[in-house]
């Protein structure tokens, strides 16, 4: 089984490269020319934008081709006193600059939308909300010019005290979205209220993929072994969502995402890296029916973590681990 590991958003290895600088609506507010505080906010996000692209010739020397970009690309985007504002315009070359390296060189990207994008939600206003924030997020791949095999993950959201109603509500107000925003969503296990089994179960009624996050799953159960759902997980990753936008001869891989608990007494909260013995015991048992699998590093040394997971992993080149490159490894049972 081929394995490229990838990271969240920002570097702790390149500094000066946030790609998540932004303004506050207060600060907004007080620049009395509004049309000069929109120019800022441009000016923010082309710098964010341009960020992006140091990241992804920085995932290149390193051979990380697997990568998430923050949501935070363009800052106050979706504030509802900006309801009028069209930035596109102004960060189109910016965007596609971003979208030719990453088509280019081959790479995953990815965004994960705020924990405040909830389709399972009762409440209209946050639908509309969490609708509006899933439009975004496919309106900056489109303006990539990335295919829909580039993802937007998200989790079921909250169960307002009725977990079976809270499922149906999502498949409900799933059937809402425009087919653009559907082709482009993942769903992926939470570490508190849906389990994998729960989550597997709303995949596989919309046809979704599910992005195992092994850690949530680890604290947030129903007695069941991560391998032992594999199988079906794979399968939903064999769907017309999952694979839209991909060509046929080189089919999306799974995705799953890894982190560590920070603590025996905090083990929902991320350790600054990744355990490497529990992970290679998760990947070896599934790599036998997997040819390949992108994994996330969710880690608080983002870039760093996974420099550390591959010196972790090479001590274990005779054990079945093969180093393939500075972010990819080969794993046999």
């Amino acid at each position: 089984m081929i394995v490229r590991f990838g990271y969240v958003a920002m570097s702790t290895v390149l500094s000066n490269c946030s790609p998540s600088k932004t303004m506050t609506m207060k600060s907004f507010v007080k620049l009395v020319d509004r049309e000069a505080a929109i120019r800022k906010l441009e000016r923010l996000a082309v710098e964010n934008l341009h960020n992006t692209l140091r990241l992804l010739k920085h995932n290149l020397a390193h051979d990380i081709q697997v990568y998430r970009m923050t949501s935070k690309l363009i800052p106050l985007a979706t504030h509802k006193d900006l309801g009028d504002w069209n930035p596109y315009p102004a960060l189109q070359e910016s965007f596609a600059e971003v979208g030719r390296f990453v088509k280019e060189h081959g790479m995953r990207v990815s965004f994960h939308p705020d924990h405040f994008t909830v389709l399972s939600t009762p409440r209209s206003e946050v639908l509309h909300h969490s609708i509006q924030d899933l439009r975004h997020h496919t309106n900056m791949l489109l303006a990539m010019g990335l295919s829909a095999s580039m993802k937007n993950n998200i989790h079921i959201g909250g169960a307002y005290g009725d977990k079976p109603s809270a499922a149906a509500r999502f498949e409900e107000h799933f059937q809402l979205l425009d087919q653009d925003i559907k082709e482009r969503l993942t769903l992926e296990n939470d570490d508190k209220t849906f389990t994998a089994i729960e989550t597997l179960n709303v995949c596989k009624n919309l046809g979704l993929p599910m992005v195992l996050d092994i850690h949530h799953q680890w604290v947030n159960n129903e007695g069941e072994s991560p391998w032992e759902l594999w199988p079906e997980i794979v399968r939903t990753w064999d769907t017309p969502l999952a694979q839209a936008g991909s060509d046929a001869s080189c089919p999306l891989p799974p995705k799953i995402h890894v982190s560590s608990p920070k603590s025996t007494s905090d083990l929902r909260s991320h350790a600054d890296g990744v355990d490497v013995v529990p992970l290679l015991s998760f990947l070896r048992k599934i790599a036998r029916n997997t040819p390949q699998l992108d994994v996330m590093i969710e880690a608080k040394l983002k870039d760093g973590a996974l420099f550390g997971l591959m010196k972790d992993l090479s001590a274990y080149e005779n054990e079945g681990v093969h180093i393939i490159d500075g972010a990819s490894v080969e794993i046999t049972p």
